[in-house]
């Protein structure tokens, strides 16, 4: 009966009408960073003077004290969901759903703030990510389309992405688009996070916290332009509202951002358009309610499709060049639309009972159209290709409700969250493919002939629909030094496909699993921090396999241990961390398969180390350092001969380093400087590990001044300009990463 009442609802939720919201984006473009004012917290509304107790009023207070509060201190104090000082965030949410501090979290956590962002200047979210330990971000190169990134060996940009600790997954093409921009602070929760999220990926997620309404105005515009032609504008506004004292207070803000140019690759342009508007209500001290909007449209073409022999290895013509166009700018497009609405509410019922309600409803409609390659022919220099469209709408409905009790046991404190989800999503998905397009000249290649047409019988055409109902029970318990977190939940999912021209049940499935974490840390006096955990994963796959039949199910384990420091005196910390990560049910490309289809083969562990470090080592000298090691390996498949071989498009080893210094006094007063260094692991271009994808090290610069209330800056990525192949996904699917982009930007503050 439960699992039929829950499922209703969420069913309910997911098939709420398509709203037509205002379709207006933009893409994630570098930011400049408005001073943000945090003001002290309101006191909180005293209870009736029949509710207090008779207690004496030393003893009263004794009590509280023990207890875990609320953040309520005066001055700057970092929250979970607020700014990051400097490049030190302490505090996240992504770990345990409630506001806590990364050296009490038994698990790996990273966050990365705003000012982090605008001094690295990121066109795209997977950018965002290029400095963080145990991601590989940009797996596809210099794709316009998407973000994409591995955590700990494995994809997670389908099923690993959030915004607002809500998910935003997505299958076939409908995938989400978000912009740096718009980003507070983007937080690496790296393990299987299912027992507090639902389905998401075994190996950690991404989770984006938006800029929210600010306490003090802020009035910001910044414009770009980098070496490609690509120029963008955009700006940040917002704050208090006049209101009456018995209305409460009222806060907005509204962050736009219009990009427009060219890019590396030939009739490949990267126009982004959005806005986020932003409201929030405070009718007293213990109530907090905001509404959150955002529209966006992507315009671009296609990512080339390239063969290993051509770009990782000289064919008999020599290499591709980078700027190389393979589909035909008469024919192909890429365009996106992308809606969102959704609020958080926070009710705190008492000092130690706090209610708290998210939702959002997205809606994307997206198109992708083109002649993609498939190898090419050595002898005449040409690129054969195929005929591709598909066309996806889909929208994605998440309710999370919270209650959060803090309360004492003796000598132990508890922090203990209940939780009840729903998820809904919902797709149309529909694609063709075919072969009969003409091959093209890689060196002299001719644009604008008859459009070959498609096949009149799709490849696919299906309607797929999933709701997911959970429920969740968290204790975090500290007792003296040591905190343990027991996380437990249920997951019932229903996922049926239709076809979409008869409306005809194809198949469905009814699964339910439970989904744990323990977790223990011990934080000694001198600031060092062992831990352990071990937790599982449950990822009802939204998908269809080579045979057009649902996935199964994705399951996943995971042991880590490792240490925190966090010297006193010093603003920053150290994390070690190894983990052994086993995942199940993989979904795995068939080779040669054109289009591209999946079957769910086995079994993948991977097994390593990370390292990270991140200070505000001076008050004018911040700094990042990551390294990752792992051995990513087919631990289970149906062919004996791929087992121990480790999937295409994943480097074992990552290397990274980013410092900037400004000065803050004397003649240089305002000027400063960065860069980093990116080394990225070889990697295969086969599942038989044969074709190697050679590493590759990169250098990033970044000079900025300050005056007054202006900023200048110049970013420049691949300092060197090296020509390389990010990855293969196999011997005819190569893609270069990004050349020398060199990015100018001035804002201004008032």
């Amino acid at each position: 009966m439960l699992r039929s009442a829950v499922l209703a609802t969420a069913s309910a939720w997911v098939l709420v009408p398509q709203a037509s919201l205002a379709q207006s984006s933009a893409q994630s473009g570098a930011q400049n960073l408005p001073s943000v004012t945090v003001t002290a917290p309101e006191a909180r509304r005293r209870a009736p003077a029949a509710a207090v107790r008779s207690a004496p009023r030393r003893s009263v207070q004794t009590v509280n004290r023990s207890k875990p509060q609320p953040q309520r201190n005066a001055g700057f104090v970092e929250t979970a969901r607020g700014p990051v000082n400097g490049y030190v965030g302490k505090r996240s949410s992504s770990g345990t759903k409630t506001d806590t501090p990364i050296m009490e979290t038994p698990q790996s956590v990273s966050v990365i703030g705003a000012e982090q962002i605008r001094d690295q200047k990121p066109n795209k979210l997977d950018e965002v990510l290029r400095y963080t330990a145990g991601v590989r971000a940009g797996t596809f190169g210099a794709d316009t389309r998407n973000d994409w990134w591995l955590i700990r060996g494995f994809k997670s940009d389908d099923v690993g992405l959030f915004l607002d600790g809500m998910q935003l997954f997505y299958t076939s093409y409908a995938s989400w688009k978000l912009q740096p921009f718009n980003m507070e602070r983007v937080e690496v929760l790296r393990g299987p996070s299912a027992v507090l999220y639902g389905g998401s990926s075994p190996s950690g997620i991404v989770n984006v916290i938006s800029k929210m309404p600010p306490a003090e105005p802020i009035r910001y515009v910044e414009t770009g332009v980098n070496n490609f032609g690509n120029a963008y504008v955009g700006f940040d506004v917002g704050g208090p509202v006049a209101t009456q004292p018995q209305d409460g207070k009222l806060f907005y803000r509204v962050v736009g951002q219009v990009q427009n140019g060219p890019t590396q690759v030939n009739f490949t342009p990267d126009n982004n358009y959005f806005i986020a508007p932003s409201v929030t209500w405070k009718p007293d001290a213990d109530t907090t309610f905001t509404v959150l909007a955002s529209a966006s449209k992507q315009d671009t073409r296609g990512i080339n499709f390239l063969p290993y022999v051509g770009t990782v290895t000289n064919a008999s013509y020599g290499k591709i060049p980078t700027s190389f166009f393979g589909g035909d700018p008469s024919v192909d497009k890429f365009t996106r639309e992308q809606e969102m609405l959704g609020y958080q509410f926070e009710r705190h019922l008492t000092d130690d009972l706090t209610f708290r309600q998210n939702a959002r409803f997205a809606h994307i409609d997206l198109t992708y159209r083109g002649y993609v390659g498939n190898d090419a022919n050595q002898a005449t220099a040409t690129l054969n290709r195929y005929n591709w469209y598909a066309k996806n709408t889909a929208n994605q409905a998440d309710l999370d409700n919270q209650l959060e009790y803090r309360f004492n046991t003796g000598p132990v404190r508890h922090t203990m969250l209940f939780g009840v989800d729903l998820k809904g999503y919902q797709i149309d998905d529909y694609q063709a493919f075919g072969f009969g397009v003409p091959s093209i000249s890689i060196f002299n290649p001719v644009y604008g002939g008859a459009e070959t047409p498609l096949p009149t019988t799709p490849f696919r055409n299906f309607l797929i629909t999933q709701k997911q109902a959970g429920t969740y029970l968290q204790d975090q318990m500290k007792l003296g030094n040591f905190t343990l977190v027991l996380s437990g939940r249920n997951d019932w999912v229903e996922t049926t496909q239709d076809a979409r021209d008869t409306g005809a049940s194809v198949d469905s499935r009814n699964d339910s699993r439970f989904s744990g974490r323990a977790g223990l840390i011990y934080n000694f006096d001198n600031d060092i921090a062992p831990y352990v955990s071990y937790s599982t994963s449950y990822n009802p796959i939204i998908g269809l396999n080579a045979q057009n039949k649902l996935f199964l199910p994705e399951t996943g384990k995971q042991a880590e241990i490792g240490v925190k420091v966090a010297p006193k005196g010093f603003d920053g910390y150290f994390t070690v961390s190894a983990f052994d990560l086993v995942r199940q049910n993989v979904a795995t490309t068939l080779p040669g398969s054109v289009p591209v289809l999946q079957n769910q083969t086995g079994e993948v562990t991977s097994r390593g180390i990370e390292l990270e470090a991140v200070a505000n080592a001076t008050k004018e000298l911040k700094l990042i350092g990551a390294f990752t090691a792992y051995h990513l390996f087919n631990s289970k498949d149906l062919d004996p001969t791929l087992v121990g071989k480790t999937p295409t498009n994943t480097p074992e080893m990552l290397v990274s380093g980013w410092a900037d210094y400004t000065f803050k006094d004397g003649p240089l007063e305002g000027f400063g400087f960065g860069g980093g260094v990116r080394y990225i692991g070889s990697s295969w271009a086969d599942t038989a590990n044969t074709l190697e994808v050679p590493a590759v090290v990169l250098g990033d610069l970044a000079l900025h001044y300050e005056w007054q209330n202006w900023r200048t800056a110049l970013n420049v990525i691949n300092l060197t300009d090296k020509i390389y192949v990010a990855s293969c996904a196999s011997a005819t699917s190569c893609f270069y990463g990004d050349r020398r982009r060199v990015t100018a930007s001035v804002s201004y503050k008032w």
